[in-house]
């Protein structure tokens, strides 16, 4: 097929794929049309045999790694995990909604740096509704908080976000390298945050709310000590260069296997935890934009990119990230931006990062992330404006954005 055709039926495939996954029609999978599509590409030879095998290789140890830290995740919440740490910031406040908001932060960022931004959607903003409705304060600053934690919070360690596990594997860098360059620009994101929903939500802030007495729930140690092990794991696993998806299943099926033992889970609920639809899904969209790259896309983007990483060059790039972030999602955007930016260096891959995960908080179609968010918050009967969450975003973004590649480029320096 003629290149300039190819190119126009990869897009007009990633169009469809894109619109089916934020828009989920009668609830089915984000797979629905994208398994569809990167099928039709490889039949028509727009997308060639040997670079599709490739892509699939490439992205195989990040599926297998995602699929174990969602099984973990998804394990932690049967534990009762964040129930208790909802216990916890309802006692903790002591009715107060700004030492809420604060521990909301606290737990939210922990979460989603441990356990992914995934867990901080599906898992902790159901429980932080619940919790600011025992407290009896206002939910807005709280809830808020958990949809942008979930994407500015997500650049601490590969196992944060998808996006991080792209980048890692394209960066080189080892698990201990790669969070210690990125403990700066996580901590910048979360300042910025804080500031920000705390003028932007002041009148939501001021009226106390009831203090809780402390609850009979108990943390859960056991599972406490697996992900704080699974964690150690993963820097293990980076010291011997073995796959740091092993240290994720150890630590899944250290909480899944008594729990089938013990007939308080089924093997169904496991298999659910995989979520397989969605890692099928991300599979076909890296062929989609693998497609688009080799049809002219990809030489577009390589000119596009700025050289060197310097602080401008690093600003461009994160730019450039979020602003592709939001027309065509932020995975699109990693698996597109990443091959240019590798051979560039370390410091516009983690540019590249910094961009397609703070980016989306300007968007709900910046992130599938975002759009889940936005889906949990209507089922637990909140509707928060399309126009404040814009207006949030187009305050937060840009500052962050700012704040998180100065912060990468001075650890850049002290890192090496």
């Amino acid at each position: 097929m003629l290149s300039p055709l190819a190119e126009a039926l990869a897009s007009l495939l990633l169009l469809a794929t894109l619109v089916c996954a934020v828009l989920r029609p009668r609830g089915f999978s984000e797979a629905l049309v994208a398994l569809p599509a990167a099928g039709l590409l490889l039949l028509l030879g727009v997308l060639p045999l040997k670079p599709a095998g490739l892509e699939v290789r490439s992205l195989a140890p990040t599926l297998g790694f995602l699929a174990a830290v969602f099984l973990l995740a998804k394990m932690c919440d049967r534990y009762g995990l964040f129930e208790a740490a909802g216990a916890w910031m309802a006692r903790g406040s002591r009715g107060r909604p700004i030492a809420l908001l604060a521990l909301v932060f606290a737990v939210a960022s922990t979460v989603t740096a441990a356990l992914s931004l995934d867990a901080t959607v599906v898992l902790l903003t159901p429980v932080v509704f619940a919790t600011v409705a025992q407290v009896r304060v206002r939910p807005r600053p709280h809830i808020y908080a958990c949809g942008h934690l979930a994407n500015s919070a997500s650049l601490l360690l590969p196992v944060s976000n998808l996006t991080n596990l792209l980048a890692f594997s394209a960066s080189g860098l080892s698990f201990i390298r790669f969070g210690a360059t990125m403990a700066l620009p996580w901590l910048a994101a979360i300042a910025v945050e804080w500031l920000v929903l705390r003028r932007f939500f002041a009148s939501d802030l001021v009226e106390d709310g009831q203090p809780v007495a402390r609850t009979a729930r108990p943390l859960p140690v056991f599972a406490c000590v697996v992900v704080a092990l699974t964690l150690i794991g993963f820097v293990v696993t980076s010291l011997v260069h073995v796959a740091p998806a092993f240290a994720a299943l150890g630590g899944a099926l250290l909480l899944a296997l008594p729990a089938l033992f013990k007939r308080q889970i089924a093997a169904r609920d496991v298999g659910r935890a995989l979520e397989i639809p969605f890692l099928a899904f991300v599979l076909a969209l890296g062929l989609i934009v693998k497609a688009l790259s080799l049809h002219g896309l990809g030489s577009l983007v390589a000119h596009l990119m700025p050289g060197g990483a310097s602080l401008g060059a690093l600003l461009l790039i994160a730019v450039i990230a979020a602003v592709l972030a939001n027309l065509i999602n932020n995975i699109a955007a990693v698996l597109l931006l990443l091959p240019a930016a590798a051979a560039v260096g370390v410091g516009p891959v983690l540019a590249v990062l910094i961009g397609v995960n703070t980016g989306p908080n300007l968007t709900y179609v910046g992130s599938l992330a975002t759009l889940l968010w936005r889906r949990v918050v209507r089922e637990q009967g909140e509707d928060l404006p399309l126009w404040e969450f814009m207006r949030l975003g187009a305050i937060t973004v840009p500052l962050v954005l700012v704040a998180a590649t100065v912060a990468l480029w001075i650890s850049l320096r002290l890192v090496g």
